[in-house]
Formats: C-alpha cells, sequence, structure tokens
C-alpha cells in the first residue's frame, strides 16, 4: 500500500510541519531512553565489580585460610565469574554508546537540517503564490475601476451629444474622454486577463509539481527517520543478544564451582588444619591407698626448680583450658605437633624455591660473565660481580634459614615418631618405694601441649628424701595441712587468679585434690599457693593424710 503527501495531502502543510517536528523529538526522546539504559549497565556493572571485591579474599586474612575449603574455593570463582559477568554489562553500554546513542545524535541534527530545507522550499512556494495572488487581484481591481471610468464617460458623452444647449466642441470633448476611457479599460482588461492567465498557470503548477516535489521528499526524510528508529531498536535488541554466550559461560561457570563443592573434602580438610597430633588422654590409674607413703622434699631441688621457673618458657594449655593469647613464635613451637610440623614444611618448602630462584639467577649471571669474558665488545665481565656477589650472600641466607627449619622438623617428627612408639603409651607404673604415680592421661615420656616430652625423673628422687622435713616446716603455719606432693610434667604459666605458675618438673605440695573440675590446689611456699591443671602434673599422694583421695 503506497500513497502520496503531495497529492493526498496538498493542502497540509502547517500539520505536516507540526508532525515532522514530532518526529524528530521522538527520535530524541528515544536516544535520551538508551543513554539512561546505558548509564544503568555501567552503574549496575560499577556495583556488581565492587561486590566481586568486596568479598575477594584479603591477603595476609584468616579468609585466605578458608580458600583451602571447596566451598569457600567455590564461592572465589563465582566471584571471579561475577566479575566477567560485570564486564559484559560494560561491553552492553559501550555498544549503545558507539552503535545507537552516537549514531542518532548525529543524524537527528542531519534530519534537522534536511527538514529545514524541505519546509524551506514550500514557504517559498507558497510566498510566490501569495505575491501571484496579490498581482491578479491588483489588476481585477484596476480593470473593474477603468471600466466603471469607462462607463461613465461614455454616460457624460451620450448626455452631452443629447443636450442642445451644449456646444459642438464640449460634445467633441466628452466623446474623446468616453473613448479614452474606454481604452484604458480595455488595457486594463488585458492586463488583467494576462495576470489571470499567469496566475492559473503558477497555482496549477505549485500544486501539481512543487508541493508533491516537495512533500514526496518530506515523506521519504520521514520514511527513513521511522526506519532509522526500526534500526536503532534492533540494534538495542543485538547489543544484548551478543553477550548472552558469554553470560551463559559465565552462568556456567558459576554452575561448575558449585558442582565442585566436595563435602568429604572440606571435612578431611578441617581435620588437617586443625589435628594436634595428641594421644586422648588414657585410662585413669588405680590409687593403692593401702601402702604408706613418705614425702621427702630436696631443699636443693625445690629451689633449683623454683630458680629454673624463671628460665621456662610459656607453656601452652591443655584444650580444655583457656588458652592465653600470644604471638606465634619464629619455629612455631606455640602449636600442636601436627600443625607445626606442617606449618615448618610449608615454611621449608617456601625457602626452598627462593633459594632455587637465586640459584637460577647466580646461573644465568654465571653464563653472562663467560659470555662477556669471551666476547669483550659485548660487556664488562666486571660489572656482573657487584650482583653475583649479592646472589651468593642471599644463597647463604636462604640455605642457612634453610637448615634451621630442617632442624625443627626434623625435631618435631622425630617426637611424632615417638609418640607412636607402644611403650611410650603405658597407662602407669609404680616406683619401687610403694609409692603410686597418679596421673590423668599425662603418663611418663607422653607430649605436653607445647609439643615437648617428659623424661625426667632425678627431680622426682630428690623431692622423696625429705618429705617429712619439709611438711612439719609449713604444717605450722598454714590452716589446710599439705596431703601430698605433686611434680610438674610440664610447664604452666598461672595467668588468671587464682592460679599459680609452675616450671617442668619442679615440685609442689598438694594442699586440696581435684574436685572434678580438673584443677588441683598447690603450695610452693608459705607465701605462694594457687590451682594448677590437674593433667599438668604427677601426683604423690600421702595415705596417711586426712581425706586424700582423688577425682582425676
Amino acid at each position: 500500500m503506497s500513497c502520496s503527501w503531495g497529492t493526498e495531502l496538498w493542502d497540509q502543510f502547517d500539520n505536516l510541519e507540526k508532525h515532522t517536528q514530532w518526529g524528530i523529538e521522538f527520535v530524541e526522546r528515544y536516544t535520551k531512553f538508551v543513554k539512561e539504559r546505558s548509564e544503568i549497565e555501567l552503574s549496575y556493572a560499577k556495583q556488581i565489580r565492587n561486590l566481586s571485591k568486596k568479598y575477594q579474599p584479603k591477603k595476609s586474612s584468616r579468609e585466605e585460610e578458608e580458600y583451602k575449603y571447596s566451598s569457600s574455593r567455590a564461592f572465589l570463582m563465582t566471584l571471579n565469574e561475577l566479575n566477567d559477568y560485570a564486564g559484559q554489562h560494560e561491553v552492553i553500554a559501550e555498544n549503545l554508546n558507539t552503535q545507537i546513542i552516537s549514531e542518532l545524535t548525529r543524524y537527528i541534527q542531519e534530519l534537522k537540517a534536511e527538514r529545514k530545507s524541505h519546509f524551506h522550499d514550500g514557504r517559498r512556494a507558497q510566498q510566490h503564490m501569495e505575491n501571484s495572488w496579490k498581482q491578479l487581484e491588483s489588476s481585477k481591481r484596476r480593470f473593474e475601476r477603468d471600466c466603471k471610468e469607462a462607463d461613465r464617460a461614455q454616460h457624460y458623452y451620450e448626455k452631452m451629444d443629447a443636450d442642445i444647449n451644449v456646444t459642438k466642441a464640449d460634445v467633441e470633448k466628452a466623446r474623446q474622454q468616453a473613448q479614452l476611457r474606454h481604452q484604458v479599460a480595455t488595457e486594463s482588461k488585458n492586463e488583467y486577463l494576462a495576470c489571470l492567465k499567469k496566475f492559473n498557470k503558477d497555482q496549477n503548477e505549485h500544486y501539481y509539481t512543487l508541493i508533491p516535489i516537495i512533500f514526496q521528499r518530506i515523506q521519504e526524510m520521514e520514511e527513513r527517520r521511522i526506519e532509522r528508529v526500526g534500526d536503532s531498536m534492533r540494534s538495542y535488541a543485538e547489543v544484548d543478544r551478543k553477550v548472552l554466550p558469554i553470560i551463559s559461560k559465565c552462568l556456567d561457570g558459576m554452575n561448575k564451582a558449585a558442582e565442585s563443592i566436595d563435602p568429604k573434602m572440606d571435612t578431611k580438610q578441617v581435620v588437617e588444619t586443625y589435628k594436634s597430633g595428641f594421644e586422648p588422654p588414657g585410662d585413669v590409674d588405680f590409687e593403692d591407698y593401702s601402702l604408706s607413703m613418705r614425702r621427702a622434699v630436696s631443699e636443693s631441688s625445690f629451689l633449683n626448680s623454683r630458680g629454673e621457673s624463671r628460665r621456662r618458657s610459656k607453656g601452652k594449655l591443655w584444650p580444655f583450658i583457656k588458652r592465653n593469647k600470644g604471638s606465634g613464635s619464629e619455629d612455631y613451637s606455640h602449636l600442636p605437633p601436627e600443625q607445626r610440623r606442617k606449618k615448618l614444611q610449608a615454611k621449608l618448602n617456601d625457602i626452598n624455591k627462593d633459594l632455587q630462584k637465586e640459584m637460577d639467577q647466580r646461573d644465568a649471571l654465571t653464563k653472562m660473565k663467560d659470555v662477556y669474558l669471551k666476547n669483550p665488545h659485548m660487556g664488562d665481565p666486571s660489572s656482573v660481580d657487584p650482583r653475583l656477589e649479592e646472589i651468593s650472600q642471599n644463597i647463604e641466607k636462604l640455605q642457612m634459614e634453610a637448615q634451621k627449619f630442617e632442624s625443627w622438623l626434623a625435631e618435631v617428627e622425630g617426637k611424632l615418631l615417638e609418640k607412636t612408639d607402644p611403650q611410650r603409651r603405658q597407662s602407669a607404673h609404680f616406683d619401687s618405694q610403694g609409692n603410686t604415680p597418679v596421673s590423668n592421661s599425662c603418663a611418663q615420656n607422653r607430649e605436653s601441649p607445647d609439643g615437648s616430652y617428659t623424661e625426667d625423673h632425678s627431680a622426682e628422687n630428690q623431692f622423696k628424701s625429705r618429705s617429712t622435713e619439709f611438711d612439719d616446716e609449713f604444717d605450722d603455719e598454714d590452716p589446710l595441712p599439705t596431703i601430698g606432693t605433686c611434680k610438674a610434667l610440664y610447664p604452666f604459666e598461672g595467668q588468671n587468679e587464682g592460679t599459680i605458675s609452675m616450671a617442668e618438673g619442679e615440685m609442689l605440695y598438694v594442699i586440696e585434690e581435684d574436685k572434678g573440675d580438673g584443677w588441683t590446689r598447690v603450695r610452693r611456699n608459705e607465701d605462694e599457693e594457687g590451682y594448677v591443671p590437674t593433667s599438668y602434673i604427677k601426683l604423690y599422694f600421702d595415705t596417711n593424710a586426712k581425706g586424700a583421695m582423688t577425682y582425676i
């Protein structure tokens, strides 16, 4: 179906002008819509990128440790895919700008110029018709006026000719005047006819030639505008369609990340992360109170143990006791054996990697120096020496560092091997004098919470030699009598209120036994007493002491 504005809308010049102006405003509004969509895409992409960045693991943080679990790694993969997903929205915004917004902005300027030219031609044609009409009207009025004057002159001549009183000269004069007016009227008539003919010709050309051509051009301009809007709308949809495959890949990546989650592996990783290497507590030993116990404390051993307590390093508590916060040591001795071994091994691997890099650099520089020696024109061999010296020093430092960590690693691995020795897992043994050592899963040679081992029996023998004299010295002043003695199996830093510190191997008096809460009250001298973990000590109760019994 086709139509022609030139023939159908020949008299709608003003309405066509309004319609084409609306068409331009529509393109401008659509361009603004696409521009706002582009800004939304950019803002959305920025927010998505910021969200992904916000939840990315930070360096030297606990979050980094969490990413050894498959669920955390899957989350990291999801964040990376989300970052790529945001990038596709940036691509959408860029393509909207280049393919639609920029093109339409330029086209609008061209459209305005073309429309202005067409309507300028139309107004000029209209102005020509108005001028032609004015000429026609002017000639018509002049012809009408001249005809009336000729008619009056004719009537005057006829009147003068009929009057007998008028002279012949006056009659002749009236006749000449009438003829002159008739001649002027005839000329006006001819001019009017010429103007009329010209106007009809101009009018016919205006409505059947000029206006159809101008309106046809305006119609073609409008059709191109509408087609351009349609192309832009198709491009608008195509911009989204082009990124769909990549967005689909991003979503597939997120799905793949979710499928990579392995609950079994994560629970196994928890074991690898937190396994201490300690053995579970053994059976509680039988305490035979029917045998007499002797308490003997060597004053020299007591003083020596007191002196040693000031030089002991801070020990770790058992898991059921609140740990004191402190910074880790270089050899990771603050960690349980299994975790310490892993940390040392990881550190040693890092050192070996750095060492290999330095050695590779040394080899490369050595080859370069040889090339310079054989080809002096390529470079000065001595220029490599400072760097070689620096690398040699670095290698020496790294080798010393590796040896240090290797010795610590060998130490902890040796202790872990000792722990597996069945002979070291005897629940209890009796001494030759009838004393029953009491221990809550803390038999001799058992690993302490800080990863060390205790095999010293000399302090125990010295302590038994003067038990009677030492106890008599304190029983007179203390309201609570001693009910036995104990030997510290591990060091303990008593920082909480009511506790007392002790050094490994130190001998103390027991003044109150464990009531089931895992703590035993001990005394060092008349001024120092407090509670220590029952699992940290070996008890020697005096069977003759009142109420001597234990809950450990």
